[in-house]
């Protein structure tokens, strides 16, 4: 067995490079179509992500064995590019090299943001458009089941993917719901239809929320996000008549000044009746003047108190990692071990049938020298051969079992092949 990965990703390469090696969903697809046609005996799984471009290519055909330079010099040729120009860009990896670092991916261990949870779905997403076009995988199948399931034990054995990193998602959970227990029936004001609002729109709509409204200065961008949420939208001049009315604001717009001033806060502020107010100020210069959060019940949080969290959460995560990586080390030496016991079933399987064949042949001659034997004779007579051939081949089968991992592996095997005389 001979896996090959050579890629790039955000830790190594520049994004110039990783822009050129990118693949649409349609082109990993003509890509693989393209592999099986010039390499039909090998297996392939293009993952393509915005952060990485990396090409697994697997076979066991010593043969026609995959290389790294091969797989170089394919992926510039899909991409239109030379070969001197990406080859010193890409990463190679080899064998359980390439399987461990499959393993990192899928977990999220080697993503610009440690633990999130969206790089899983696209190894799998990976995996099943290889299964799409090539028929047989069941090397790619053993490794990115493996890969899933080392990524399955990390979200539940540490907790790697337990604390927030993201400025919306710290806001919406770490914050928000220790003010408000629900949020089912309170009023939220959206200020701006950024992707910084629609991102804490969909933490917030997760949580319940569902009386939401939008105020923007472009009314179609507006539109657009409240469809998405279910929100009504209102014009920019409403802005501070629902601020009376809000018991949370998300604010992301662009503006170069605050758009609520305090002396702004204070026209409306009689009218909220102490009702907490809980402000999450997203924007960049601040959309709302800091010296409202020193109102009676209001809590306003800035973009620097928020990412203060995100990084306190970040280190904490980062924290969980060696006991991650023990687990990629623990699945790895699993698989190796279990990828080398196949490799010697043939092995195995040859030895039992000679065995049982040189078995067969010598009870049917003991059986015709001793004439006279009953039934209840003959099987006792079998039983103590069984027994006989079952402890001469325990100590060979027991070490092609148990030595599977190691490194001498595929010499045992050779050497109980000579042994036993054994032949292809």
């Amino acid at each position: 067995m001979k896996v090959v990965m050579v890629g790039c990703s955000h830790k190594e390469t520049s994004i110039a490079v990783r822009e050129r090696l990118a693949f649409s969903p349609e082109q990993v697809r003509d890509a693989l179509v393209r592999h099986r046609e010039k390499y039909p005996r090998r297996e392939a799984v293009l993952l393509s992500t915005c952060n990485r471009t990396e090409f697994y290519v697997a076979g066991d055909d010593p043969e026609d064995e995959p290389s790294a330079d091969q797989a170089i010099a394919f992926l510039a040729e899909c991409r239109d590019v030379a070969v001197e120009a990406i080859s010193d860009e890409l990463t190679e990896r080899v064998d359980i090299d390439a399987v461990m670092h499959l393993f990192r991916v899928a977990a999220s261990l080697d993503s610009m943001v440690v633990g999130e949870a969206q790089i899983l779905s696209q190894v799998k997403q990976a995996y099943e458009a290889s299964c799409d076009v090539l028929e047989a995988m069941p090397i790619s199948h053993a490794v990115f089941q493996r890969a899933i399931r080392t990524a399955k034990r990390i979200a539940s054995e540490t907790r790697i993917h337990e604390r927030r990193i993201s400025v919306p998602s710290v806001a919406i959970s770490d914050l928000a719901t220790q003010i408000f227990e629900r949020f089912d029936d309170k009023n939220i004001l959206v200020i701006g239809a950024g992707e910084m609002a629609e991102e804490t729109l969909t933490y917030l709509a997760a949580q319940g929320a569902k009386r939401i409204r939008l105020v923007n200065r472009s009314r179609e961008r507006a539109e657009k996000l409240a469809a998405k949420f279910g929100a009504t939208v209102h014009p920019w001049e409403e802005l501070i008549e629902l601020l009376a009315d809000a018991d949370m604001v998300i604010s992301t717009t662009g503006a170069t000044e605050p758009i609520v001033t305090l002396e702004r806060y204070r026209s409306i502020e009689r009218r909220r009746e102490q009702r907490i107010l809980f402000v999450l100020d997203l924007a960049i210069p601040r959309d709302f003047d800091p010296a409202i959060g020193d109102c009676l019940n209001v809590y306003l949080y800035s973009v620097d108190d928020l990412q203060a969290q995100c990084d306190k959460n970040l280190r904490a995560r980062k924290k969980e990692l060696p006991k991650a990586e023990r687990i990629v080390e623990d699945e790895a030496k699993r698989f190796l071990k279990e990828a080398e016991y196949r490799a010697s079933a043939g092995t195995i399987r040859q030895l039992k049938e000679k065995a049982d064949e040189l078995k067969g042949i010598e009870l049917e001659r003991l059986f015709n020298r001793l004439e006279g034997l009953d039934e209840r004779e003959r099987k006792e007579i079998r039983y103590a051969f069984d027994r006989l051939v079952a402890k001469i081949l325990h100590p060979p089968l027991e070490s092609l079992r148990d030595d599977a991992a190691e490194p001498n592996h595929s010499s045992l095997i050779e050497a109980v092949r000579r042994l036993f005389q054994l032949r292809d």
